[in-house]
């Protein structure tokens, strides 16, 4: 939906947060958007109301978008804005996210984009009303090295010919053998912890109304001692979320597994699916 690019003719564009059934104006009469000057209002086109705010145009063109994207700390005042947004307008009412940077060339032509993505909308509202996000991170303990443990090189015994040292008889097979044992353990404890995962993803499903399974984390961002296992999402209704706390607990105590319990968000995950 992004239409804004180098060269816009356009001294305005006008930037979409989400879309809402029966929104009551007052919610986003008092919050700043993404930028200032500028109120947050409704547009509504048929059903529907999207929540909009007019924006520079220039600040958006695709120049302007890739340096934003390469500075994180901008990236995420953005990102923080336009969530709040969100999660002001959810808690008030059934909304559909639109992603960060939606922008149309004004209103008119928002208004008849929107308006033929209807049913889009609706069967997202159908699907999320009633439901929030939650995440579930899955880790094991890093397993150990595939180097022995130090001290466990082959032992080493004076050569007759000159007083040097020497593997002992039989040393240098035992080390192998110990080498190999570790490596085994290491991947032994890889597929437990991988089996665990589908343990803990089969039974938050059945909680679920929906789930999915995303990109795992690399493991300088899981932290020290710590393999990521899973790495899902999940669209829980309202009255089912107090099982998840509990869930977890028997989990971890069932797969000796450390599990991270995020949420309730906004369901940004599952409102493309229809």
């Amino acid at each position: 939906m992004t239409e804004c690019g180098p060269g816009l003719p356009e001294a305005d564009a006008l930037y979409v947060f989400a879309v809402c059934r029966e929104p009551d104006p007052a919610v986003i009469a008092d919050l700043r958007g993404i930028a200032t000057g500028a109120p947050l209002r409704l547009l509504r086109f048929g059903e529907l109301a999207a929540i909009v705010q007019t924006v520079r145009a220039a600040d958006f063109t695709d120049e302007a978008w890739q340096a934003r994207m390469s500075d994180r700390g901008e990236l995420e005042r953005y990102a923080r804005a336009h969530h709040h947004v969100v999660s002001a307008a959810a808690a008030s009412c059934p909304t559909v996210p639109l992603p960060l940077a939606t922008l149309y060339h004004g209103e008119e032509r928002a208004s008849q984009a929107l308006f033929a993505e209807t049913e889009r909308f609706r069967a997202a509202l159908k699907r999320t009303t009633g439901h929030s996000e939650w995440g579930v991170k899955v880790y094991a303990g890093e397993p150990p090295t595939a180097d022995p443990e130090p001290g466990a090189f082959p032992p080493r015994v004076p050569d007759t010919g000159g007083g040097r040292l020497r593997p002992a008889p039989g040393a240098g097979l035992a080390y192998l053998e110990r080498k190999r044992g570790v490596q085994a353990r290491r991947e032994r404890r890889h597929e437990d912890a991988l089996r665990s995962a589908e343990t803990v993803d089969a039974a938050f499903q059945k909680v679920a109304a929906a789930g999915r399974r995303l990109r795992l984390q690399p493991q300088e961002s899981a932290g020290k001692g710590r393999l990521q296992v899973l790495n899902a999402t999940y669209l829980v209704g309202e009255h089912r979320s107090a099982e998840l706390a509990e869930l977890a607990r028997a989990l971890r105590a069932s797969t000796g597994t450390e599990i991270e319990i995020s949420g309730p968000w906004v369901p940004y995950s599952f409102v493309g699916e229809v």
